[in-house]
C-alpha cells in the first residue's frame, strides 16, 4: 500500500558564525554580533529549528497540499518526504515510487550534452540506463529541441534547459508525486502542452503531495491539506477546512 507516515520529525540546521573570521571583524576588533549557541570545541552557530515535532499519514488516494507562509516549512516538508532531508528526530516511512519536481534540473551537467543528460537525471530518478535509453524518443518528440540534443547544455537557453528538464522528469510513472508550486514551462504553447502532460502525471500518481502559495491551484488539486506555521504542523484535514483557516489567519 503506497503511504508516507511521519513520526515526530525534526528537522535542524546548524549555521556556524563566519563573521569571526572576516577581514573587517579582525580590523575592527568585532567579535560575533547577536546572539548565538555554542557548539562543541566553542565554535559558535545558530540552530534554526526547520521542523518541529511533524507527524502525519499520507495514504494512497490522498492529494494533500501544503499551506502556510513562506519560511513555513513547507519546501523542507517536501525535502524530507523525497529523501533529500534526513531528520535529526523521528522517523519517516515511505512506500511506493517517489518523483520529486521539486528542483528538476538537480543534477544535470552543465558540460554534456541532452542526450547525455537524459541518462544521467533518468538514472537519479531511479531508471535504469536502459529505461532512460527508451524514454529518448518520447523525449525528443516532447522537447522539440531537435539538434540541441547533441550539444552540451551550457549552450541552451533558460527556457530550452526548462524544457529538457521538465520533459525527462516527466517521463516516469510514479506512485508518489511531490511538487514544489507548478511547473512554468517554456512558451504559451509548450505550457500548455506541459500543463495536460502534468495533469496526466498527477491523475496516476497514487499519492499527490504539493506546496503552493495559490489556494484556487490547491483547492482543484487536492482533497486534504495541511496548515503549518514556523516549521509546525498546526492543522489537517478536509482542503476546503483548512484553506479557509489558512485564509482567515492573512
Amino acid at each position: 500500500m503506497t503511504s508516507i507516515e511521519l513520526n515526530n520529525v525534526d528537522i535542524d540546521f546548524p549555521i556556524y558564525d563566519a563573521r569571526t573570521r572576516s577581514l573587517k571583524h579582525r580590523v575592527l576588533g568585532l567579535g560575533p554580533l547577536g546572539p548565538q549557541r555554542v557548539g562543541p570545541a566553542g565554535h559558535h552557530r545558530v540552530l534554526v529549528h526547520a521542523l518541529r515535532g511533524i507527524t502525519m499519514s499520507v495514504r494512497n488516494g490522498d492529494r494533500l497540499g501544503l499551506v502556510g507562509r513562506n519560511g513555513a516549512g513547507k519546501t523542507t516538508l517536501l525535502r524530507v518526504m523525497t529523501g533529500i532531508y534526513e531528520p535529526a528526530v523521528g522517523s519517516i516511512q515511505v512506500n511506493g515510487r517517489v518523483a520529486s519536481l521539486t528542483n528538476i534540473t538537480m543534477g544535470m551537467d552543465m558540460e554534456g550534452t541532452g542526450y547525455e543528460n537524459i541518462v544521467i537525471r533518468g538514472l537519479m530518478l531511479g531508471l535504469t540506463r536502459r529505461q532512460s535509453m527508451d524514454r529518448i524518443e518520447d523525449i525528443e518528440n516532447f522537447t522539440e529541441l531537435g539538434e540541441y540534443l547533441n550539444l552540451p547544455l551550457r549552450t541552451y537557453s533558460a527556457g530550452m534547459l526548462v524544457r529538457l528538464a521538465f520533459a525527462i522528469s516527466t517521463s516516469i510513472n510514479p506512485e508518489i508525486l511531490i511538487m514544489d508550486e507548478m511547473i512554468g514551462a517554456g512558451d504559451k504553447a509548450f505550457a500548455e502542452k506541459a500543463t495536460a502532460r502534468l495533469q496526466k502525471m498527477m491523475a496516476s500518481a497514487n499519492i499527490l503531495v504539493v506546496a503552493s502559495h495559490a489556494s484556487e491551484t490547491l483547492r482543484q488539486l487536492c482533497n486534504k491539506a495541511a496548515l503549518l506555521r514556523q516549521g509546525q504542523l498546526i492543522a489537517m484535514g478536509p482542503v476546503e477546512e483548512i484553506l479557509q483557516r489558512y485564509e482567515s489567519e492573512n
